[in-house]
């Protein structure tokens, strides 16, 4: 008996029509760190189906992944943790970022085919992208490596630093930078490229940010950073009951004894643990649903196992629980392990690990 995580595509769907519903931009599906934990391939197609245009991933090997899974249509790869290859880019068919001079001139450096590229520029992150004070010399050389049919310039790119604010006047700087930027690229004679600034949170509330394209990831999977509109949760994790055992009032659970039973109750064990992706911080306030009930966490989170304050409840060997999911009721959000630890959802989602089999409903 094993933890589950079952992805549900048709989440997806909705959340990518949720999106569609308020732009009339292009949408770019990101599907990095494995579809934030919900299988890239998976997270892709069923955005695709649901009209997402673009894919959106880390690098060019993930880019690749896709291209292999059989899905067709444009995927940008902006992160380059292992640098940019030209070739295997150019093969893939994926367009890349580059957000420096010498990123761009190392790519350019290279014997090869000719590569689509988008300008990554820094419109007020200070967290990769060129900085302002150096895109006079990105464009220069990016128009000479279009004009030597090295590279060909279709986009242009930055991100929101302030968008979970879920205020316009809070992105007017940023959108400011964006349209300066798009205008020093048309202006130098590179043509009319996609602009794109906004990921989830902007996409949902604010339009101004919206450009040509915009960037969806966290949303995809039933994640709004601020927390203003309501998305469907894409998965649900669930673990057997694998040990039940009766205890009397004044009983220690888990290491230090940080929990003692205040009453005569059960305690059933579930096979996930930190290890897994069950947060150890999380507070008193966590728990699982079993039989549409809500049962608290009792003690400390271990490597590969939970206990659970059933109280009068004895669930056998076997007894299904729900870690967390998009049910609602007694069933805990991803959002309610963010705030029980202390940390976003982002993290409890992509932290689900290995030993979590994976299934699609």
């Amino acid at each position: 008996m094993s933890a589950v995580l079952e992805v549900l595509p048709s989440a997806v769907t909705a959340n990518v029509a949720r999106v569609r519903a308020g732009t009339r931009s292009t949408i770019m599906a990101v599907v990095k760190a494995d579809g934030y934990g919900h299988g890239a391939v998976t997270v892709a197609k069923a955005a695709v189906a649901a009209g997402a245009g673009w894919l959106g991933t880390t690098s060019v090997g993930e880019a690749s992944a896709l291209r292999a899974a059989g899905l067709a249509v444009p995927i940008l790869a902006w992160l380059h943790p292992s640098g940019i290859d030209a070739e295997a880019a150019a093969e893939a068919e994926v367009d890349v970022a580059v957000g420096s001079v010498d990123e761009l001139g190392a790519l350019l450096a290279q014997a090869g085919p000719m590569v689509r590229v988008h300008l990554h520029v820094d419109t007020g992150m200070s967290r990769g992208g060129c900085p302002r004070g150096r895109w006079k010399d990105l464009i220069g050389l990016a128009l000479r490596g279009q004009r030597a049919r090295k590279v060909r310039v279709v986009g242009v790119m930055g991100h929101l630093p302030l968008a979970d604010r879920a205020d316009p006047e809070a992105n007017a700087p940023a959108v400011a930078r964006m349209c300066e930027a798009r205008q020093a690229v048309r202006a130098a004679g590179l043509g009319r490229p996609l602009a794109h600034l906004a990921a989830t949170s902007a996409t949902l509330t604010d339009p101004a940010t919206h450009f040509d394209m915009v960037r969806i990831g966290a949303g995809l999977v039933g994640i709004d950073p601020s927390e203003t509109v309501r998305m469907r949760g894409a998965s649900r994790l669930t673990a057997p009951v694998v040990h039940t055992t009766a205890v009397e009032a004044g009983t220690p659970v888990g290491y230090g004894g940080a929990y003692v039973t205040d009453r005569a109750t059960h305690l059933s064990v579930l096979p996930v643990g930190y290890a897994d992706g069950i947060p150890r911080e999380c507070s008193r306030q966590a728990g699982v649903e079993i039989r549409g009930r809500r049962f608290p966490i009792a003690g400390r989170v271990s490597m590969d196992q939970i206990v659970i304050d059933t109280g009068a409840e004895c669930f056998p060997a076997g007894t299904p629980a729900t870690v967390f999911g998009p049910d609602g009721g007694a069933v805990p959000a991803v959002q309610d392990w963010a705030r029980w630890a202390g940390t976003i959802p982002h993290t409890i989602v992509t932290g689900i690990g290995p030993r979590v089999r994976r299934g699609i409903a």
